[in-house]
């Protein structure tokens, strides 16, 4: 897909024509139009459907940069599918999901998000990058980057297929090339972190229907048997849990379904080396064994569909760390090729509309004659407390994974503070709004110790929790308070004031909310060490509250 001759000179030229680099290149194109942009791709385009790729499910953040921000709506309405939502069985060892605890929503929520076919999706932004004169070379290997340290220009060498170098300067020149990261190379940029997780996924041809998986006792005309899956089956308002990002849950451990609209159904697994090491899950047979001891309602899905596999990868520790990814002399790094925390809870598309973002500001800024060293320094900052705030969630956690107790608690805090705060700044435009951030400073500060605190406290809980995995679902869409914070993400741009006041009372909520799940741990736990926790309350987080905002117990439900 060749748009013209090999230019020798650009503004900013974008090295990776996948999902970072392209959605980068038309995010400029809308802030700056008269911008040149050059986006140089390894591979030859279009891509197959259903690629090889991982990202298939986004989350609030990412849906809504590619709706909004990018104006690609109708795409994601037209030809990819609507997710209901992230849901979780503690189906362990288990074939009937009717009997386990199921966490999710029994109906959508109001912000769309959705399931995408990184394929449709990568082969729909080549060809918009060509309709907004966006200049797009595929089939492009870049040979060699030298970055200017100064006002000069950089110089990056690349070569078509079969064609001679090719030497382009730029004064921009970012970093999109995902996990070969080329300018992090070059600089000495990678870091390792804490977490230590690896992943292998596959993808089979066929939906996999886990609403329609047989359900134990469903036709043995047992009235009760018979009336439990029936139950079961009438909890969402449609029979479409297929549609959801599944995940089958375990102790140190999670799977994941995810529906393509090609027709492709994508299947993960995520594992702590401490639990399951990746040897025992590094081929698609040692894979198939695995699932056949641990989630084996999965197993009997995929047994009679292994001549529809498509393909198989794995990552030993995709989890990794960058110490800069913005920089003062106009390079950045975007998407895979700075840092990559884990697949759960969907964050890479967020985070690549959130380095974008400020790249993107960067570039503006520097395209108005405005200097880059404090903005950069800042965007820096706040972007990696992003990160380490989000790392937080996974870092020793996945031990939480197979109970069914403590993670549906974990879950509605992790949610409450991602719709809080950071996705309420990216919808409401304030990332880059430096008074805003630094008027919230202290509140901003609050919720971080305050998520941190609990991750503590959570995994101290998992340590001693009965792990009771009753047949109940804890139906998200049954708490108000809930929903309208989701809600909240389509509200239309707020004042100074307003936002203000938003975040100062999302800092109130998850004080409540931090309050109630210490009680909850200690009352089930008394022995419980809280302390750390506490001291960071005040004293009407800890009272009885008029409305409790997590799920009743799941003896309450059964009851």
């Amino acid at each position: 897909m060749h748009t013209e001759s090999s230019p020798t000179h650009t503004d900013v030229l974008i090295m990776g024509g996948g999902l970072a680099g392209m959605t980068l290149a038309l995010q400029l194109r809308q802030r700056l139009p008269d911008l040149n942009v050059l986006v140089l791709e390894r591979r030859s385009h279009p891509v197959p459907v259903a690629c090889h790729k991982v990202g298939e499910s986004s989350v609030e953040i990412g849906a809504h940069y590619f709706e909004h921000t990018l104006g690609l709506r109708e795409h994601l309405q037209g030809e990819q599918l609507r997710k209901f939502g992230f849901r979780f069985f503690f189906s362990e060892g288990r074939r009937d999901l009717h009997r386990v605890t199921e966490l999710g929503a029994s109906r959508p929520l109001p912000v769309s998000s959705y399931q995408i076919d990184r394929g449709l999706f990568e082969n729909f932004l080549g060809k918009e990058c060509q309709r907004r004169s966006i200049r797009f070379i595929d089939e492009a290997m870049i040979r060699q980057v030298d970055l200017s340290d100064d006002a000069s220009l950089h110089t990056v060498h690349w070569q078509e297929t079969g064609q001679q170098m090719v030497s382009t300067q730029a004064r921009w020149v970012i970093d999109a090339c995902g996990r070969a990261g080329l300018i992090k190379r070059k600089l000495g940029l990678a870091r390792d972190n804490a977490h230590a997780a690896h992943a292998i996924w596959f993808r089979i041809s066929e939906r996999i229907h886990l609403d329609t998986w047989p359900l134990e006792g469903e036709h043995s005309g047992d009235g009760a048997a018979e009336a439990a899956a029936a139950a079961w089956r009438a909890r969402c308002v449609t029979p479409t849990r297929w549609l959801s990002t599944n995940h089958l849950v375990g102790a140190g451990y999670w799977v994941w379904l995810i529906p393509l609209a090609s027709g492709s159904h994508s299947v993960g697994i995520v594992a702590d080396p401490k639990y399951h090491p990746l040897d025992r899950m590094n081929t698609f047979e040692k894979a198939m064994d695995w699932l056949r001891e641990f989630q084996p309602a999965l197993f009997d899905d995929l047994d009679g569909k292994r001549d529809k596999l498509q393909d198989f990868a794995f990552f030993k520790r995709f989890s990794y760390d960058c110490s800069q990814v913005f920089s003062e002399h106009r390079w950045a790094l975007t998407g895979e090729a700075g840092r990559f925390l884990d697949p759960f809870y969907s964050p890479g598309s967020d985070f690549i509309a959130i380095g974008n973002t400020y790249i993107t500001e960067l570039i503006a800024r520097d395209r108005a004659g405005q200097r880059l060293a404090a903005h950069t320094q800042v965007y820096e900052q706040v972007y990696r407390s992003f990160y380490d705030s989000t790392l937080a969630l996974y870092v020793d956690q996945y031990g939480l994974f197979g109970d069914p107790e403590v993670l549906p608690v974990k879950i509605i805090w992790d949610y409450t503070y991602y719709w809080s705060v950071l996705a309420q700044m990216f919808c409401q435009e304030r990332l880059t709004d430096l008074a805003s951030l630094g008027h919230l400073r202290d509140e901003l500060a609050v919720c971080q110790q305050l998520n941190i605190e609990v991750q503590h406290f959570l995994r101290a809980w998992g340590a001693v929790s009965q792990r009771r995995n009753l047949p109940v679902m804890l139906d998200q869409a049954s708490m108000p308070w809930f929903v309208e914070l989701n809600r909240s993400l389509h509200d239309t741009a707020l004042s100074d004031a307003e936002f203000r006041q938003r975040i100062r009372q999302a800092a109130l909520t998850m004080q409540q909310l931090a309050g109630e799940l210490l009680q909850r741990g200690l009352q089930e736990h008394p022995g419980l060490d809280g302390r750390a926790l506490m001291a960071l309350l005040p004293p009407q987080a800890l009272a009885k509250p008029a409305h409790s905002l997590l799920f009743p117990s799941a003896e309450a439900l059964a009851a």
